[in-house]
C-alpha cells in the first residue's frame, strides 16, 4: 500500500481569484507547491486532489506536466474527494499539503510519515507550527469511517470528525525542530498582502541564486528581516475567525 501526499486545490477563489495561478519569477504559486513537496523522502505519489468542473481541468494538466498524479472529484466535499483518490491510487496512508500553503515543509511532512511507521495512529495533526508549514496526516482506513459517519458535504473543516468523535487514534507531529514553532507567522495564501509576503521572499531567494530554498533558509531569513512578517500578520486572526465559524461536526 502507498503512502502518498495529496495536494487540495481548486481553481475558484473569491478573496484572491484564481490565486492558484497566480504568477511569482518563472511559476505558478501550485507549482512552487508540487516542487517543494516532490522534497519528501517517504512519500511514494503525489496526488492533486481537485474538482470535477471544467475550470480544474487546467491544474490536472500542471500536475501532469510537473510529473504528478491527479485526481478529480467533489467539489465541496473534501474528505469524499480523499477517499476516492485514495481508492483509486491504493493510498493507506496520506499527509496533505493545502494548495494555499506555498511553504508547506517536506521535513515536516516526512516526520509524519515516520510518526505513522512508529506508532499506526489515525490522524496527525500540527500544533503551535508556522501556519502552512504543516496541516493533517491522515490513515485511509480511518478516512473511510468518517465518510460512513458524516451528514453533510461541507467538509472543508474536516479535523473535528477526527478529533472530536472519540473514535480515533489521534496525535500532535511529535520530534518538531524549535525553528518550526512560530505560530505567529503566516504562511497560508488567502489575501492579496499573502501573496505579496510570498513573492518578497521568492523573488529574495532567486535574486541569490538558490531556488531550492527550504523552509529553514526561509526562517534564516525572516529572522534576519522581521519586518517581511508582519506584511501579512495582522490577517491571521481575521483567518482563524473565518475557520472557527465554518468549523462543524455534524454526523448522522
Amino acid at each position: 500500500m502507498v503512502k502518498a501526499i495529496f495536494i487540495t486545490v481548486r481553481s475558484g477563489s473569491t478573496r484572491l481569484p484564481e490565486k492558484c495561478f497566480l504568477k511569482i519569477k518563472d511559476k505558478s504559486t501550485i507549482e512552487h507547491l508540487i516542487t517543494r513537496v516532490k522534497k519528501s523522502k517517504y512519500a511514494k505519489k503525489i496526488i492533486l486532489c481537485t474538482t470535477h468542473l471544467e475550470a480544474d481541468k487546467k491544474l490536472c494538466e500542471i500536475a501532469e506536466r510537473n510529473g504528478i498524479n491527479f485526481y478529480q472529484g467533489a467539489i465541496e466535499d473534501k474528505l469524499m474527494r480523499w477517499k476516492n483518490a485514495a481508492e483509486k491510487f491504493g493510498v493507506e496512508f496520506f499527509v496533505t499539503a493545502d494548495g494555499d500553503d506555498l511553504f508547506c515543509e517536506p521535513e515536516l511532512i516526512d516526520l509524519g510519515f515516520k510518526q505513522y511507521e512508529a506508532s499506526n495512529p489515525d490522524f496527525i495533526e500540527g500544533k503551535d507550527l508556522i501556519c502552512g508549514s504543516f496541516t493533517y496526516a491522515i490513515k485511509t482506513e480511518a478516512l473511510n469511517e468518517v465518510c460512513r459517519i458524516k451528514n453533510t458535504e461541507d467538509t472543508e473543516m474536516m479535523w473535528v470528525y477526527f478529533t472530536q468523535t472519540g473514535k480515533f487514534k489521534t496525535q500532535i507531529l511529535e520530534d518538531v525542530p524549535e525553528i518550526f514553532r512560530r505560530p505567529e507567522i503566516r504562511m497560508t495564501l488567502d489575501y492579496e498582502d499573502d501573496f505579496k509576503f510570498f513573492k518578497t521572499i521568492i523573488e529574495h531567494f532567486y535574486k541569490i541564486e538558490k531556488k531550492d530554498f527550504s523552509l529553514r533558509d526561509i526562517m534564516d531569513f525572516l529572522n534576519e528581516n522581521p519586518d517581511i512578517i508582519k506584511i501579512n500578520q495582522y490577517l491571521q486572526e481575521r483567518f482563524l475567525e473565518n475557520q472557527k465559524k465554518k468549523t462543524k461536526l455534524i454526523l448522522k
